[in-house]
Formats: structure tokens, C-alpha cells, sequence
């Protein structure tokens, strides 16, 4: 039988104490998620500030972060910035502030803001889109002349 650098042999099943120094790995890292997902919801979901962060520095960087929001939304949806018109930093803040997770992306976020000022009535309702015009076809014999 053959042995590894531990000491131990070959095909020996872990010791006890490898299983022990995975599961807290483990654990810590689910902690460490946790723990994340907490600071994430209080930059951007208001919720509340965990302990161990000074409040007035996150309460300062969620407002940076609604600020760069606004400003990719306004930029891919430029009618919700001209709907909002002046009061488009109070109206985004609100609309930040009401929602309870972040978004998955920038277009998501931007059509989301775009149906939130359309349900309070600062952006006209949607319109069908017209379908495009068919190409204009050629006729057939058209198509002979051009032969010969």
C-alpha cells in the first residue's frame, strides 16, 4: 500500500477532521453570502443598514448607486428622463426606494421605471407597434429585362 505525503494511505477514506474543516468552510461561506445579500438589499432596497456599517457612509452610496442607475436608465430609455422632465432625480429615487430587490439588468431596471411613471400617469400608455411595411417587390418581368 502506498502512501501520500500525509502519512496517510492511499485510498483511505478522509479523516474526521477533513469533514469537520469543510462543513465550516462550508458554513462560513454561506454566512459570508448571507452577510452580502444583507449589505446588497441595504444599497439598493432600503432595507436596513447591517450592523458594523456606518449608516450615513451607506445611506451616502446608495444615493451614488441610484444616481449611476438613473443615469444608464435615462440613456436607454431617453423618454422616461423627458416624461420625468425636471423631477426626474425625485421621481427615480422614488421608484428605487419602492422597489424591494435590485434589478437583474439596466434594460429590466429602465422598463420597469417606464411602467412606474406610466402607472402614475407622467408617461403616455403604450402603443402597438405598426407593423413594418411588406418590401416593395419587383414585378417579373421587370426582373426579364434586366437580362438582357
Amino acid at each position: 500500500m502506498s502512501r501520500e505525503p500525509s502519512g496517510r494511505a492511499s485510498g483511505a477514506a478522509p479523516d474526521a477532521t477533513q469533514d469537520r474543516v469543510g462543513a465550516a468552510h462550508e458554513d462560513e461561506v454561506a454566512r459570508l453570502a448571507e452577510a452580502q445579500a444583507r449589505v446588497v438589499a441595504a444599497l439598493v432596497a432600503g432595507a436596513e443598514v447591517p450592523d458594523g456599517f456606518d449608516p450615513g457612509r451607506m445611506r451616502s452610496q446608495a444615493a451614488s448607486l441610484i444616481a449611476k442607475r438613473r443615469g444608464i436608465v435615462a440613456r436607454i430609455r431617453p423618454d422616461t428622463a423627458v416624461a420625468a422632465g425636471q423631477d426626474l432625480d425625485a421621481e427615480f429615487a422614488a421608484y428605487a426606494r419602492a422597489r424591494t430587490a435590485p434589478p437583474p439588468d439596466y434594460r429590466t431596471d429602465a422598463d420597469d421605471f417606464a411602467a412606474w411613471l406610466r402607472e402614475r400617469g407622467r408617461m403616455p400608455p403604450t402603443q402597438p407597434a405598426e407593423p413594418p411595411e411588406p418590401p416593395a417587390r419587383r414585378r417579373w418581368w421587370s426582373r426579364i429585362r434586366g437580362l438582357s
